[in-house]
Protein backbone atom coordinates (compact mmCIF):
# COMPACT_ATOMS: atom_id res chain seq x y z
CA UNK A 1 0.00 0.00 0.00
CA UNK A 2 1.47 3.44 -0.55
CA UNK A 3 2.68 5.90 1.61
CA UNK A 4 0.90 8.20 2.92
CA UNK A 5 1.22 11.82 2.90
CA UNK A 6 -0.21 13.35 6.35
CA UNK A 7 -0.46 17.60 6.10
CA UNK A 8 -0.59 18.70 9.52
CA UNK A 9 -0.23 21.88 9.25
CA UNK A 10 -1.54 23.83 5.52
CA UNK A 11 0.39 25.54 3.16
CA UNK A 12 0.22 29.35 3.36
CA UNK A 13 -1.83 28.93 -0.22
CA UNK A 14 -4.18 27.30 2.09
CA UNK A 15 -4.24 29.42 4.99
CA UNK A 16 -1.97 29.47 7.73
CA UNK A 17 -3.60 29.87 11.21
CA UNK A 18 -4.15 27.48 13.53
CA UNK A 19 -7.62 27.09 15.05
CA UNK A 20 -9.06 25.18 18.66
CA UNK A 21 -11.35 22.63 17.77
CA UNK A 22 -14.76 22.97 19.46
CA UNK A 23 -18.63 23.15 18.96
CA UNK A 24 -21.43 24.67 21.20
CA UNK A 25 -22.17 21.97 23.44
CA UNK A 26 -20.23 19.26 21.55
CA UNK A 27 -17.10 17.56 22.25
CA UNK A 28 -13.88 18.76 20.83
CA UNK A 29 -12.95 16.76 17.84
CA UNK A 30 -8.92 17.25 17.97
CA UNK A 31 -6.71 19.58 19.56
CA UNK A 32 -5.98 21.51 16.28
CA UNK A 33 -8.00 22.25 12.89
CA UNK A 34 -6.91 24.65 10.08
CA UNK A 35 -9.49 26.45 7.57
CA UNK A 36 -8.47 25.58 3.84
CA UNK A 37 -10.65 25.79 0.63
CA UNK A 38 -12.22 22.20 1.03
CA UNK A 39 -13.27 22.92 4.92
CA UNK A 40 -11.93 23.00 7.60
CA UNK A 41 -10.09 20.00 8.50
CA UNK A 42 -8.55 18.40 11.94
CA UNK A 43 -5.67 16.11 11.93
CA UNK A 44 -4.44 13.65 14.81
CA UNK A 45 -2.63 10.89 15.32
CA UNK A 46 -2.19 7.53 17.60
CA UNK A 47 0.52 6.30 18.87
CA UNK A 48 -0.31 2.47 19.03
CA UNK A 49 0.32 0.33 15.99
CA UNK A 50 -1.75 -1.51 13.33
CA UNK A 51 -1.53 -5.23 12.22
CA UNK A 52 -4.03 -4.82 9.81
CA UNK A 53 -5.14 -2.34 7.06
CA UNK A 54 -2.06 -0.11 7.37
CA UNK A 55 0.46 0.61 4.45
CA UNK A 56 3.81 -0.83 4.23
CA UNK A 57 5.37 2.03 6.36
CA UNK A 58 2.73 0.75 9.27
CA UNK A 59 0.75 4.10 8.84
CA UNK A 60 -2.76 4.29 8.58
CA UNK A 61 -4.57 7.63 7.32
CA UNK A 62 -8.53 7.35 7.43
CA UNK A 63 -10.69 10.65 6.59
CA UNK A 64 -14.06 11.57 8.18
CA UNK A 65 -15.42 14.24 5.86
CA UNK A 66 -18.88 15.61 7.21
CA UNK A 67 -21.43 17.71 5.75
CA UNK A 68 -22.01 19.81 8.80
CA UNK A 69 -18.72 19.36 11.08
CA UNK A 70 -19.28 22.28 13.38
CA UNK A 71 -23.09 20.57 14.26
CA UNK A 72 -22.20 18.55 18.13
CA UNK A 73 -24.07 15.18 16.13
CA UNK A 74 -20.88 15.03 13.87
CA UNK A 75 -18.31 17.05 16.34
CA UNK A 76 -19.02 13.49 18.74
CA UNK A 77 -19.40 11.12 16.19
CA UNK A 78 -16.26 12.59 14.65
CA UNK A 79 -13.97 12.42 18.01
CA UNK A 80 -15.62 8.57 18.47
CA UNK A 81 -14.09 7.96 14.91
CA UNK A 82 -10.90 9.70 15.67
CA UNK A 83 -10.29 7.49 18.80
CA UNK A 84 -11.43 3.86 17.20
CA UNK A 85 -8.51 4.85 14.44
CA UNK A 86 -5.83 5.87 17.17
CA UNK A 87 -6.52 2.77 18.67
CA UNK A 88 -5.30 1.45 15.40
CA UNK A 89 -2.42 3.62 15.81
CA UNK A 90 -3.41 6.02 12.57
CA UNK A 91 -4.48 9.14 11.72
CA UNK A 92 -7.44 10.88 11.35
CA UNK A 93 -8.41 13.83 9.36
CA UNK A 94 -12.00 15.14 10.14
CA UNK A 95 -12.96 17.72 7.98
CA UNK A 96 -16.43 19.89 8.17
CA UNK A 97 -17.32 21.12 4.56
CA UNK A 98 -20.12 23.27 5.75
CA UNK A 99 -23.21 21.78 3.68
CA UNK A 100 -21.11 22.74 0.49
CA UNK A 101 -20.76 20.14 -2.16
CA UNK A 102 -18.31 21.80 -4.13
CA UNK A 103 -16.33 21.93 -0.79
CA UNK A 104 -17.29 18.12 -0.07
CA UNK A 105 -16.21 17.02 -3.75
CA UNK A 106 -13.15 18.87 -2.98
CA UNK A 107 -12.33 17.42 0.33
CA UNK A 108 -12.93 13.81 -1.23
CA UNK A 109 -9.95 14.65 -3.79
CA UNK A 110 -7.94 15.53 -0.88
CA UNK A 111 -8.08 12.23 0.63
CA UNK A 112 -7.15 10.36 -2.40
CA UNK A 113 -4.53 12.88 -3.52
CA UNK A 114 -3.51 12.27 0.35
CA UNK A 115 -3.71 8.31 -0.61
CA UNK A 116 -5.60 8.04 2.31
CA UNK A 117 -6.46 4.30 3.36
CA UNK A 118 -9.89 4.81 3.95
CA UNK A 119 -12.79 7.40 3.99
CA UNK A 120 -15.88 8.07 6.29
CA UNK A 121 -18.33 10.12 4.81
CA UNK A 122 -21.45 11.96 5.57
CA UNK A 123 -22.64 13.46 2.05
CA UNK A 124 -24.03 17.04 2.12
CA UNK A 125 -26.11 16.22 -0.98
CA UNK A 126 -27.08 12.63 -2.07
CA UNK A 127 -26.65 13.55 -5.65
CA UNK A 128 -22.83 13.63 -5.18
CA UNK A 129 -22.98 10.11 -4.42
CA UNK A 130 -22.45 8.46 -7.49
CA UNK A 131 -19.46 10.46 -8.45
CA UNK A 132 -18.40 10.25 -4.62
CA UNK A 133 -18.07 6.41 -5.05
CA UNK A 134 -16.89 6.59 -8.44
CA UNK A 135 -13.55 8.35 -7.63
CA UNK A 136 -13.05 5.99 -4.49
CA UNK A 137 -13.11 2.81 -6.63
CA UNK A 138 -10.69 4.35 -9.44
CA UNK A 139 -8.22 5.12 -6.20
CA UNK A 140 -9.29 2.13 -5.03
CA UNK A 141 -10.08 3.37 -1.98
CA UNK A 142 -12.59 1.93 0.63
CA UNK A 143 -15.52 4.21 1.75
CA UNK A 144 -18.29 4.19 4.18
CA UNK A 145 -20.65 6.01 4.35
CA UNK A 146 -22.01 7.77 7.96
CA UNK A 147 -25.47 8.80 8.85
CA UNK A 148 -26.65 10.02 5.42
CA UNK A 149 -26.46 6.82 2.65
CA UNK A 150 -24.26 7.01 -0.80
CA UNK A 151 -26.91 5.90 -2.61
CA UNK A 152 -28.67 6.08 -6.13
CA UNK A 153 -32.03 8.35 -6.94
CA UNK A 154 -33.75 4.73 -6.06
CA UNK A 155 -32.42 4.60 -2.99
CA UNK A 156 -29.53 1.48 -3.41
CA UNK A 157 -27.19 1.19 -1.90
CA UNK A 158 -23.69 2.22 -3.26
CA UNK A 159 -21.38 1.72 -0.15
CA UNK A 160 -21.58 0.55 3.06
CA UNK A 161 -23.45 2.37 5.59
CA UNK A 162 -23.84 2.95 9.33
CA UNK A 163 -26.80 5.02 10.88
CA UNK A 164 -29.78 4.94 12.27
CA UNK A 165 -32.91 3.57 10.95
CA UNK A 166 -34.90 6.76 10.37
CA UNK A 167 -38.40 5.27 9.42
CA UNK A 168 -38.39 3.42 13.15
CA UNK A 169 -36.73 5.83 14.98
CA UNK A 170 -39.88 8.62 13.83
CA UNK A 171 -42.08 5.92 14.70
CA UNK A 172 -41.27 6.00 18.18
CA UNK A 173 -41.41 9.31 18.28
CA UNK A 174 -44.74 9.76 16.82
CA UNK A 175 -46.04 7.64 19.46
CA UNK A 176 -44.68 9.04 22.53
CA UNK A 177 -46.38 12.47 21.15
CA UNK A 178 -49.40 10.47 20.42
CA UNK A 179 -49.04 8.97 23.67
CA UNK A 180 -48.84 12.84 24.97
CA UNK A 181 -51.79 13.89 23.19
CA UNK A 182 -54.22 11.30 24.21
CA UNK A 183 -53.45 10.96 27.85
CA UNK A 184 -53.60 14.73 28.32
CA UNK A 185 -56.90 14.90 25.73
CA UNK A 186 -55.36 17.27 23.27
CA UNK A 187 -56.53 15.28 19.96
CA UNK A 188 -59.48 17.29 19.22
CA UNK A 189 -58.62 20.48 21.04
CA UNK A 190 -58.55 22.96 18.49
CA UNK A 191 -55.79 25.15 19.92
CA UNK A 192 -53.73 22.05 19.50
CA UNK A 193 -51.44 21.69 16.57
CA UNK A 194 -48.41 19.46 15.26
CA UNK A 195 -45.75 20.95 14.15
CA UNK A 196 -43.24 18.79 11.81
CA UNK A 197 -39.64 19.80 11.23
CA UNK A 198 -38.51 19.03 8.40
CA UNK A 199 -35.51 18.44 5.86
CA UNK A 200 -36.57 17.47 2.95
CA UNK A 201 -33.54 18.12 0.69
CA UNK A 202 -31.87 15.21 3.01
CA UNK A 203 -33.25 11.95 1.50
CA UNK A 204 -32.24 10.23 4.75
CA UNK A 205 -34.26 12.45 6.82
CA UNK A 206 -37.86 11.99 4.83
CA UNK A 207 -38.21 8.47 6.52
CA UNK A 208 -38.17 10.36 9.62
CA UNK A 209 -40.75 12.37 8.86
CA UNK A 210 -42.64 9.45 7.55
CA UNK A 211 -42.61 7.53 10.34
CA UNK A 212 -43.46 10.06 13.10
CA UNK A 213 -46.61 11.26 11.33
CA UNK A 214 -47.93 7.88 10.24
CA UNK A 215 -47.75 6.71 13.60
CA UNK A 216 -48.76 9.89 15.09
CA UNK A 217 -52.16 9.58 12.77
CA UNK A 218 -51.97 5.98 13.53
CA UNK A 219 -52.88 6.18 17.19
CA UNK A 220 -54.76 10.02 16.60
CA UNK A 221 -56.75 8.96 14.27
CA UNK A 222 -59.05 11.93 15.19
CA UNK A 223 -56.86 14.69 15.02
CA UNK A 224 -57.85 16.83 12.00
CA UNK A 225 -55.67 17.08 9.15
CA UNK A 226 -55.83 20.70 9.35
CA UNK A 227 -54.34 21.37 12.16
CA UNK A 228 -50.92 19.42 10.85
CA UNK A 229 -47.91 21.66 9.91
CA UNK A 230 -44.79 21.39 8.16
CA UNK A 231 -42.36 23.86 8.43
CA UNK A 232 -39.12 22.38 6.24
CA UNK A 233 -35.38 23.91 7.34
CA UNK A 234 -31.55 23.15 6.61
CA UNK A 235 -31.25 21.26 9.63
CA UNK A 236 -29.80 23.46 11.53
CA UNK A 237 -31.01 25.51 14.99
CA UNK A 238 -30.76 29.11 13.58
CA UNK A 239 -32.97 28.01 10.33
CA UNK A 240 -35.43 25.57 12.32
CA UNK A 241 -36.02 28.93 14.86
CA UNK A 242 -36.47 30.55 11.16
CA UNK A 243 -38.99 28.02 9.91
CA UNK A 244 -41.08 27.24 13.10
CA UNK A 245 -41.46 31.09 13.85
CA UNK A 246 -42.96 31.48 10.22
CA UNK A 247 -45.60 28.25 11.02
CA UNK A 248 -46.40 30.05 14.80
CA UNK A 249 -46.98 33.61 13.10
CA UNK A 250 -48.84 32.37 10.30
CA UNK A 251 -51.19 30.66 12.66
CA UNK A 252 -52.40 32.32 15.43
CA UNK A 253 -55.33 30.37 16.07
CA UNK A 254 -52.69 27.70 17.12
CA UNK A 255 -52.10 28.09 21.29
CA UNK A 256 -50.73 24.68 21.83
CA UNK A 257 -48.08 22.85 19.06
CA UNK A 258 -47.09 19.48 19.51
CA UNK A 259 -43.69 19.36 17.46
CA UNK A 260 -41.41 16.64 16.40
CA UNK A 261 -38.63 16.89 13.44
CA UNK A 262 -36.14 15.30 11.68
CA UNK A 263 -33.01 16.45 13.93
CA UNK A 264 -32.37 17.77 17.25
CA UNK A 265 -30.96 20.72 15.83
CA UNK A 266 -34.38 22.08 13.88
CA UNK A 267 -35.88 20.77 17.03
CA UNK A 268 -34.23 23.12 19.31
CA UNK A 269 -35.05 25.49 16.79
CA UNK A 270 -38.85 25.08 17.55
CA UNK A 271 -38.36 25.34 21.36
CA UNK A 272 -36.72 28.80 20.95
CA UNK A 273 -39.37 29.85 18.45
CA UNK A 274 -41.53 29.43 21.22
CA UNK A 275 -40.38 30.47 23.99
CA UNK A 276 -40.29 33.79 21.98
CA UNK A 277 -43.58 33.56 20.82
CA UNK A 278 -44.63 32.70 24.53
CA UNK A 279 -46.03 29.07 24.14
CA UNK A 280 -43.63 27.09 25.32
CA UNK A 281 -45.61 26.32 28.54
CA UNK A 282 -48.42 24.59 26.84
CA UNK A 283 -46.04 23.12 23.97
CA UNK A 284 -44.86 19.70 23.93
CA UNK A 285 -41.46 18.79 21.93
CA UNK A 286 -39.99 15.71 20.88
CA UNK A 287 -36.56 15.80 19.57
CA UNK A 288 -34.21 13.41 17.69
CA UNK A 289 -30.56 12.41 18.88
CA UNK A 290 -31.12 13.75 22.71
CA UNK A 291 -27.55 15.48 22.68
CA UNK A 292 -29.32 18.47 22.70
CA UNK A 293 -32.73 17.54 24.62
CA UNK A 294 -30.38 16.71 27.74
CA UNK A 295 -28.31 20.22 27.76
CA UNK A 296 -31.78 21.79 27.82
CA UNK A 297 -32.90 19.18 31.06
CA UNK A 298 -29.48 19.59 32.40
CA UNK A 299 -29.61 23.22 32.38
CA UNK A 300 -33.51 23.92 32.94
CA UNK A 301 -34.86 20.82 34.24
CA UNK A 302 -38.17 19.08 33.45
CA UNK A 303 -40.22 21.88 34.13
CA UNK A 304 -38.20 24.62 32.44
CA UNK A 305 -38.37 23.77 29.00
CA UNK A 306 -41.15 22.48 26.39
CA UNK A 307 -38.51 19.81 25.28
CA UNK A 308 -40.04 17.03 26.81
CA UNK A 309 -38.68 13.81 25.04
CA UNK A 310 -36.24 12.53 22.45
CA UNK A 311 -35.17 9.44 20.52
CA UNK A 312 -31.53 8.68 22.16
CA UNK A 313 -29.11 6.89 19.38
CA UNK A 314 -25.45 7.20 20.50
CA UNK A 315 -23.60 9.27 17.64
CA UNK A 316 -20.63 7.24 19.46
CA UNK A 317 -21.80 4.04 17.77
CA UNK A 318 -21.96 5.57 14.60
CA UNK A 319 -18.45 6.98 14.78
CA UNK A 320 -17.43 4.12 16.17
CA UNK A 321 -19.14 2.04 13.70
CA UNK A 322 -18.38 3.48 10.64
CA UNK A 323 -14.47 2.74 11.29
CA UNK A 324 -15.53 -0.94 12.60
CA UNK A 325 -16.96 -1.72 9.01
CA UNK A 326 -14.46 1.07 6.82
CA UNK A 327 -11.70 -1.45 8.32
CA UNK A 328 -13.44 -4.78 7.24
CA UNK A 329 -13.14 -3.20 3.63
CA UNK A 330 -9.69 -2.36 4.38
CA UNK A 331 -9.10 -6.30 5.64
CA UNK A 332 -11.14 -7.62 2.10
CA UNK A 333 -13.78 -8.77 4.27
CA UNK A 334 -17.40 -7.65 2.97
CA UNK A 335 -19.56 -6.26 5.99
CA UNK A 336 -23.00 -5.64 5.62
CA UNK A 337 -24.46 -2.98 3.15
CA UNK A 338 -26.71 -1.45 6.12
CA UNK A 339 -25.93 -0.85 9.98
CA UNK A 340 -28.19 0.72 12.18
CA UNK A 341 -27.50 1.51 15.71
CA UNK A 342 -30.40 1.14 18.26
CA UNK A 343 -32.68 3.96 20.20
CA UNK A 344 -34.45 4.51 22.67
CA UNK A 345 -37.28 7.42 24.03
CA UNK A 346 -35.85 9.00 26.75
CA UNK A 347 -37.43 11.94 28.70
CA UNK A 348 -35.85 14.08 31.65
CA UNK A 349 -37.11 10.77 34.13
CA UNK A 350 -34.95 8.39 32.55
CA UNK A 351 -32.22 10.11 30.54
CA UNK A 352 -29.40 9.95 32.60
CA UNK A 353 -29.98 5.98 32.96
CA UNK A 354 -30.42 5.60 29.34
CA UNK A 355 -27.56 7.78 28.38
CA UNK A 356 -25.12 7.35 30.90
CA UNK A 357 -22.27 9.29 30.49
CA UNK A 358 -23.32 10.84 27.49
CA UNK A 359 -26.11 12.86 29.41
CA UNK A 360 -23.35 15.28 31.03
Amino acid sequence: MKRKVVAMFLTAAMGASLLAGCGSGGTDASSNSASSGSGAETSSSGSGSSETGTGEDGDLLIYGIYKSGDQTWFLNEGAAAQAAVEKLGGTFIYVDVALDSNKYLTAIDNAIANQADGIVTCTPEQTTSQAVVDKCNEAGIPVVACDDPLETDDGEKLAPWVGIDGYSIGQANGEWLANYVNENNLAEDPEVGLLLMTIDTVSSCVPRIDGELEKFTELVPNFDESRIFRADNDGTTDKGNTAATAVITAHPEIKKWMVTGANEECCIGAVRALESAGLDAEACVVGLGAYMAKDEWNDKGADGTCMKASTYFSETQVGEGSIDVLMQLINGEEPPMETAVSAEVVTPENYKEVMGSAAD
